[in-house]
């Protein structure tokens, strides 16, 4: 073997090798780069979809003796969108409140069953409202009917007997004469009536007991005006102090009566009458908080309510060391 067959043997055999060796590894580049890319698209679909189920929601839903519907839905949102479109619940769409986790009001555009929120960076919003149609009434049998794609919670009316449930609940109680029942999502519809037998004896002790303060309010009256003409006649010399002391006694507020403004205003809800009713009792105004405390009901819902009451003439709202004083007006205005 020559020098020039050595010098070519050398040369072929490694190039060779070498070139096999190239070719399989281009070979298994190319098998695992779409591996490897359909692998990232996937984690890249999947961490939205994660984030997405993992937001946490609440949808509640509280029925009145009267057919409305108050619904509380709160949500969490994207903060990087400026408008969000939230479905709502019913097509007449009352007093709502959209606030976002700051407590700050949000703006939006309601069209029938449809919301367009302006978040404004908000990560998570909270919607407040009423609506008419979610029950409807055939004879004295209610019927609540929804359809939620989540777990949602139900408070039926005071006093209610449920007849019929087309769903089954997760869970169930009662507290206050109301039945609190929770839900899976999908359809459920509920039957009712509302028992009068139930309610008929608390409110008879109601009227007994606004009789009775009424007439230990006009006795007390009358025995107050009885000394002041004794302590007249008897030491004229006091005179000026008697009269002082009459005009500190009428110049205090009257309480109003309750019944006198339920008979005024003949279409306030049930909610509101006890409300109405917690508020003469406590004479005549009470703290927001109180009545938060006293009813167990979030800031937004009870705002909503005094501000409802409010519109009807029945109470004035003043500030008091950043605190809102709610107060029954001595006569009532007609708002209607």
């Amino acid at each position: 073997m020559n020098l020039q067959q050595i010098v070519a043997q050398k040369h072929q055999s490694p190039g060779g090798e070498m070139l096999l060796v190239g070719k399989m590894d281009i070979l298994s580049t190319m098998v695992r780069l779409p591996i490897v890319v359909i692998g990232l698209v996937l984690i890249a679909l999947s961490t939205p979809i994660q984030q997405s189920f993992a937001s946490s929601r609440t949808l509640d839903f509280t029925i009145y003796q009267d057919g409305s519907t108050h619904v509380f839905y709160e949500l969490d949102v994207d903060p990087l969108k400026l408008e969000v479109p939230v479905e709502l619940f019913g097509e007449m769409i009352e007093n709502i409140t959209i606030v976002d986790e700051d407590g700050l009001l949000l703006s939006s555009e309601i069209d029938h069953n449809l919301a367009l929120i302006e978040t404004f960076g908000a990560s998570q919003i909270s919607i407040d409202y009423d609506t008419q149609d979610l029950v409807s009434k055939t004879g004295k049998i209610w019927t609540f009917s929804i359809d939620a794609v989540e777990q949602y919670s139900v408070v039926m009316p005071k006093n209610s007997v449920i007849i019929e449930m087309s769903n089954f609940p997760i869970s169930m109680q009662v507290e206050n004469d109301q039945s609190h029942l929770v839900f899976p999502s999908g359809k459920t519809s509920i039957s009712y009536y509302i028992s009068t037998l139930a309610s008929a004896q608390p409110v008879q002790q109601e009227d007994n007991g606004i009789d009775n303060q009424l007439i230990l309010y006009i006795g007390g009256i009358a025995a107050a005006a009885i000394i002041a003409a004794l302590v007249i006649a008897k030491r004229k010399s006091r005179t000026v102090e008697s009269t002082v002391i009459i005009k500190d006694e009428e110049s205090k507020p009257q309480v109003p009566d309750p019944e006198s403004i339920f008979k005024a205003k003949q279409d306030l809800r049930e909610d509101d009458k006890e409300i109405v009713n917690f508020i003469a009792a406590n004479g005549g105004e009470a703290y927001e908080s109180e009545l938060r405390k006293k009813f167990l009901q979030p800031r937004t819902t009870m705002w909503r309510a005094v501000k409802r009451l409010e519109r009807q003439g029945i109470i004035e709202i003043e500030k008091k060391d950043l605190q809102n004083i709610v107060k029954l007006k001595s006569s009532l205005e007609d708002n209607s």
